[in-house]
């Protein structure tokens, strides 16, 4: 059998880097983890094709190809999703869809042949059953959580590796904690499951087998949701790493991460670079109103710089939008942000997707105005909020702008690059690689150096750091990309 695999188009959001991309010749910063993962779980025998739209068109003869079309995807990606599912209708496909997309909004997409919903381990083998048998129904649904442990390796071969900025894999799935906007605990429940340590670093051999040396992204919901299991994988990675190309690591994580620097240690020996928190607002009533516990009571300045002088750069999540917000919450939050050094600062309008306590208390108010669009910086939200919603777009829309204005977002880096110690990780970087960076510089200094308005700025930083951080230039090439994309996005808010 025929399977053509697709994975909708990102629009241009935050996290799409699309801008900073162009900069060092790549399409998209990470393939599609969990069609790649379904296609492992398929029969071997089968031919199977994987179409990433976000690295190639979908063209007629690709669905021609196909004996049956599986769609996967996030929120973000429901109107590229409609747009493939409308395809395959007209050219007579069946269409299989899974994915948090079609699990978190089952009744959007009722002419989809066949749902396969939940994890893919539980529900995915009695559809090929049914299937084999000449009767599939039309929806599959899980009880209970599958056992990681036995999720095959990804399909690494279905991918074009050298378009891709960053590879991806899954340590586990889950996270302890359970705040109210977030559907993460409501698809994979609040009890993380890990793989074994063993089964990860067979992952990795075969990424690395694969020809993969650069960074490599673990997608845990919350990578020290089980702080023994993580604890086992870290001291593991730092054997893994010894010997090769050092491949830098970039995770998520709680921000009670900065109590346990013991593990902090840890995970820079096994080479993570980069954290992602969740730190949503300086407001301690926000954060009591959703939920975010674990943030409340701490200096999250102290813990920010101790996780950057530690060699961990912390990006940021940031809402806007809480019931509890006052009409100081933009400035409060710009000042934040800008105090902490944290460079890639995701601030958000608060939005409720379905399955989340946020959005059975809203519907239960009458309170929700439609879907979620799943995009974080698109200045929408489908929620009733209590100030103004025009104020808070404007106050939004200002905000980002100021963010991520040249000289703010320069003297942001120019914090972080203080605060932070880069690990003293052996130099065994390949002449491709050396080769990479240097042509990267010369495209971000053009862009940057000679026509970006913020030209000045960046000069005087780049100076500065070749004077007196010469180390961090490969990271301060990356922000600077970033921050250009940032803008971009920043503007489209008009």
């Amino acid at each position: 059998m025929r399977i053509l695999l697709v994975s909708p188009t990102h629009p241009d959001t935050f996290w799409s880097f699309r801008h900073a991309l162009r900069l060092v010749r790549k399409r998209a910063v990470l393939p599609p983890l969990g069609l790649m993962t379904v296609a492992s779980l398929l029969p071997q025998a089968w031919d199977l094709r994987l179409l990433d739209m976000n690295i190639q068109r979908l063209r007629p003869r690709d669905l021609q190809w196909a004996d049956l079309v599986f769609i996967g995807g996030m929120t973000v990606q429901r109107s590229s999703a409609r747009s493939v599912i409308e395809q395959c209708k007209a050219m007579g496909k069946r269409v299989v869809a899974g994915g948090p997309l079609v699990t978190c909004e089952p009744e959007a997409f009722a002419d989809v042949d066949h749902l396969v919903l939940d994890e893919a381990e539980l529900t995915l083998p009695p559809f090929l059953a049914d299937l084999a048998e000449g009767r599939p129904r039309p929806v599959y649904r899980a009880e209970g959580k599958p056992d990681v442990r036995k999720t095959p390796p990804p399909r690494w071969d279905l991918v074009e590796m050298n378009r891709y900025a960053m590879m991806g894999v899954q340590f586990s799935r889950g996270c302890p904690f359970d705040c109210d906007f977030c559907n993460v605990t409501a698809l994979f429940g609040r009890h993380p499951r890990t793989k074994a340590v063993g089964q990860m670093v067979q992952e990795l051999d075969s990424l690395y087998a694969a020809g993969w040396r650069g960074p490599i992204f673990f997608v845990d919901d919350n990578f020290i949701g089980n702080r023994k299991a993580t604890g086992e994988l870290l001291d593991a990675l730092a054997v893994w790493q010894r010997g090769k190309s050092r491949m830098p690591l970039n995770t998520e994580a709680s921000i009670n991460l900065a109590d346990d620097p013991i593990l902090v240690q840890r995970m820079v020996r096994a080479g993570f670079t980069t954290v992602f928190i969740g730190i949503e607002t300086p407001d301690a009533a926000g954060l009591g109103e959703c939920g975010k516990r674990q943030n409340l009571k701490r200096d999250m300045h102290a813990d920010i710089r101790k996780l950057h002088a530690a060699g961990l750069q912390v990006q940021g999540g940031f809402i806007v939008g809480f019931d509890a917000d006052t009409p100081s919450i933009f400035q409060r939050q710009c000042d934040f942000i800008q105090r902490s050094g944290i460079c890639t600062a995701m601030l958000g309008l608060l939005q409720a997707p379905p399955g989340t306590k946020l959005f059975q208390r809203l519907r239960v108010e009458g309170r929700l105005l439609g879907s979620t669009t799943g995009d974080n910086v698109d200045g929408t939200t489908n929620i009733d909020t209590r100030l103004p919603l025009e104020f808070l777009r404007d106050g939004y829309r200002r905000a980002m702008q100021s963010l991520y204005a040249p000289k703010i977002y320069y003297e942001r880096i120019r914090t972080f690059l203080g605060d932070y110690r880069p690990p003293r990780w052996p130099s065994r970087l390949s002449l491709r690689r050396k080769l990479s960076s240097l042509l990267a510089l010369g495209r971000i200094s053009f862009h940057l150096g000679l026509v970006d308005r913020g030209r000045l700025h960046y000069w005087k930083l780049l100076l500065g750091t070749l004077l007196k951080r010469p180390r961090q230039l490969e990271l301060a090439l990356t922000l600077w990309a970033q921050g250009h994309h940032f803008r971009k996005v920043a503007q489209r808010l008009g």
